[in-house]
């Protein structure tokens, strides 16, 4: 007896579409006539936009439809499609490499916008207007070191961070206080049930009985 295993099968090349699907694109390509071909590609178009209906949120998804339609025909069908087709050559292009930013960051959990944060304070004569933006850069590094950390961290550790990261340009004073942590902090709304509190409910739905 003959086992037929997925593993003996053909490779398909698009697997969300499943084999019915490849089996489709394959019978399409065997049509000899050119306008029964055309009609049986519109008609497969048709099933493929169903089965994906995720597609429809891509801009112009007609159109990937068709690439993905030719891709299963291994770039070898011969059909009237209201998009160029993409070439075999330019499908297998690797893509350009991105290039990557070398800036170093010494203190990761502040991210490359805070840095950018405190270079631009820094710049900034002296008067109320740098010290009130320096209060309110102090206070979101708290909240983001808290994020990344949630033990608690000291105000003068805040400072210290500060005063590095803007090459000793910016120093707050010691006697500014930033906001408490448990204020930074964002408070979950639906915190986990206790056992106090599950016998307390249970206690109150069996006297409503």
């Amino acid at each position: 007896m003959n086992m037929d295993y997925n593993t003996q099968r053909k490779k398909m090349v698009l697997p969300e579409y499943g084999r019915n699907v490849h089996r489709m694109v394959d019978h399409v390509k065997s049509i000899q006539d050119r306008e029964d071909r055309n009609r049986a590609a519109k008609a497969l178009i048709g099933i493929m936009g169903n089965l994906n209906p995720h597609l429809r949120d891509v801009t112009d998804f007609k159109h990937k439809l068709w690439d993905h339609l030719y891709i299963m025909a291994d770039f070898e069908l011969d059909v009237d499609s209201p998009y160029p087709f993409i070439s075999k050559q330019k499908f297998s292009e690797k893509p350009n490499r991105v290039e990557y930013s070398n800036n170093s960051i010494r203190h990761k959990h502040y991210g490359k916008t805070m840095q950018n944060m405190i270079l631009k304070a820094s710049e900034f004569e002296d008067g109320e207007e740098k010290t009130a933006l320096l209060l309110l850069i102090a206070n979101h590094m708290k909240k983001t070191y808290l994020s990344w950390n949630k033990e608690s961290v000291t105000d003068e550790e805040i400072f210290e961070d500060m005063y590095e990261m803007s090459s000793g340009r910016l120093k707050m004073d010691s006697t500014v206080k930033l906001s408490e942590s448990r204020d930074l902090i964002p408070k979950t709304n639906n915190p986990k049930p206790t056992m106090m509190g599950m016998n307390k409910k249970k206690k109150m739905i069996s006297k409503r009985k």
